[in-house]
């Protein structure tokens, strides 16, 4: 079975993606610095076709050293998320972008490399208009910057002989043995449970979701159709879930009736992203998501009926 770099490997989406692709028989290596202090991977270390590297993805050293012998690398060391990049701008640049140069540079043309981007590229679109892979990228962000810089600078090396395949990966939710409760679908459950309400700016600004199940499914289903979906960009989310901050928060109200929201006219919201998107383009491929939203969202009220239980659980 074929060999899988994760870098950022013991993140949200990397721990879990883990676990999955050895689940399908994958030999998996994880590098990860560790910054976090996290024990994510603990659990797969009886797994024989599981390894780990601790260091960082920009040590071009290290990289020389063990990129030769992988078939598949999925760089997903990264600064996440606009607060975390507006924090350390200087690590944002050289994690999500220089390190996908460097990756880039150094591994040979028989290497598959699958890039998780995101959607939140698009902007600050209407949220009347569905944002295709070709519709202009305009991000608002530094975060949403250099993402979308290392997907054009991928896309352009391309054409040397790198194949690549680069996912827009909408607003990512559900359980991780990584959790991040910040992400919106898994911040608005976690406040209805322990405080019972959520404070919304821009109500009506749209999002795509999607489980992290299902982006754990579609890197398999790169893996698998690399040949015929190389160097192309693909939108990957729920198609029926295009939904505003509000829309989401009545969605969980369903299954938290107490759940109040309270949207606010006065003040805002940083995060100005607005669009919805198509995702017709990777389901043309054969790849259909299998976790709706609400079952997301009852994964999350059963996830943290435990991490509830004797403290309020803090994304530490």
């Amino acid at each position: 079975m074929q060999k899988v770099l994760i870098t950022g490997g013991a993140g949200y989406l990397g721990s879990f993606l883990a676990g999955y692709l050895l689940e399908k028989g994958f030999n998996v290596t994880c590098l990860d610095n560790l910054s976090y202090k996290q024990r994510s991977l603990l659990h797969y270390a009886s797994n024989p076709r599981f390894n780990f590297i601790y260091g960082d993805a920009r040590n071009k050293e290290l990289l020389v050293e063990i990129l030769p012998e992988f078939d598949v690398i999925i760089p997903l060391a990264a600064i996440v998320g606009m607060p975390a990049c507006d924090a350390k701008p200087l690590d944002a640049v050289s994690i999500n972008y220089e390190a996908i140069v460097l990756i880039n540079e150094l591994r040979t043309s028989r290497q598959k490399l699958i890039y998780p981007t995101t959607n939140s590229g698009y902007g600050t679109k209407t949220g009347d208009v569905f944002c295709t892979e070709e519709t202009p990228l305009e991000p608002i962000s530094l975060y949403g910057r250099t993402k979308s810089d290392a997907e054009r600078y991928l896309l352009a090396a391309a054409k040397s002989g790198k194949d690549v395949i680069t996912l827009r990966l909408a607003t990512v939710f559900g359980i991780s043995p990584r959790m991040r409760t910040d992400l919106l679908v898994n911040d608005f459950v976690l406040k209805a449970l322990r405080d019972g309400y959520v404070v919304i700016y821009e109500a009506h600004f749209k999002r795509n979701y999607i489980h992290i199940r299902d982006v754990a499914r579609c890197f398999e289903h790169c893996i698998v159709n690399f040949d015929s979906m190389k160097n192309q960009i693909y939108n990957v989310g729920l198609e029926d879930a295009n939904l505003s901050k509000m829309e989401l928060a009545e969605t969980i109200k369903k299954y938290v009736p107490k759940f109040a929201m309270i949207p606010m006219k006065i003040g805002e919201d940083p995060d100005k992203r607005n669009y919805i998107v198509s995702n017709k383009k990777i389901m043309a491929t054969g790849f259909l998501p299998a976790v709706s939203l609400e079952d997301g969202i009852q994964e999350l009220m059963r996830g943290y009926a435990l991490l509830l239980k004797d403290d309020p659980y803090k994304n530490a």
